[in-house]
């Protein structure tokens, strides 16, 4: 890069940063955000539990509340509960995805008791953030009342408690509701060519 190019570039970064510095400066508030990981794509679950260990980094007390995967031997409860237990809360309430169950009202009733114990960790004031995985798989199938949840988060949900909800179909009004929305979008999958979920990647 000559010079002339080098003196260009600095200039043009200094611009950007000076533009980047005033919009910064109005951005002064903090709040216990509702965030929704939703879309067909890979990586919601595991963009809410990289936000867990950013809390277990940060000293701030965390849980999850595991929905519809319970059956699985999943790497994130291995860690958590192994290494993690005192930082971060771990609950699992399903009993596995609703065509494996196959029993409606047992899917229903863990969904309800999994919602339950997902109420009282938002509401424990040591509790600073709380991810509710696959929670948006038993609000469509419509084993929770969305209207509950969503009155709950914007009424009762402590000012500074961060929440994160993730799973496919979002409902309309959870999306509505939500300070912060992410849809993962599916490109490609390996599933569509017939590998499996492997360990380490899926689970």
């Amino acid at each position: 890069m000559s010079d002339a190019e080098n003196t260009r570039h600095t200039e043009k970064m200094k611009k950007i940063k000076a533009a980047r510095d005033r919009m910064m400066a109005t951005k002064t508030e903090e709040k216990g955000l509702i965030m929704v990981h939703t879309g067909p794509g890979k990586g919601k679950s595991s963009s809410g539990f990289g936000m867990i260990l950013r809390c277990i980094a940060h000293g701030m007390p965390c849980s999850v509340v595991q929905f519809i995967k319970g059956a699985w031997l999943t790497g994130e409860a291995e860690f958590l509960k192994g290494r993690f237990a005192q930082e971060c809360r771990f609950f699992v309430s399903g009993e596995g995805f609703t065509w494996e169950t196959q029993d409606k009202a047992r899917d229903i009733a863990a969904a309800q008791n999994g919602w339950r114990i997902a109420k009282e960790q938002i509401l424990d004031p040591e509790i600073r953030f709380v991810l509710l995985d696959e929670i948006n798989i038993a609000l469509r199938y419509d084993y929770l009342d969305i209207d509950e949840v969503v009155a709950f988060l914007l009424e009762e949900k402590p000012a500074m408690t961060h929440v994160c909800l993730t799973g496919r179909n979002a409902k309309p009004e959870l999306i509505e509701a939500a300070d912060l929305v992410t849809e993962m979008t599916l490109v490609k999958h390996p599933f569509r060519e017939g590998v499996k979920a492997q360990k380490g990647v899926e689970f």
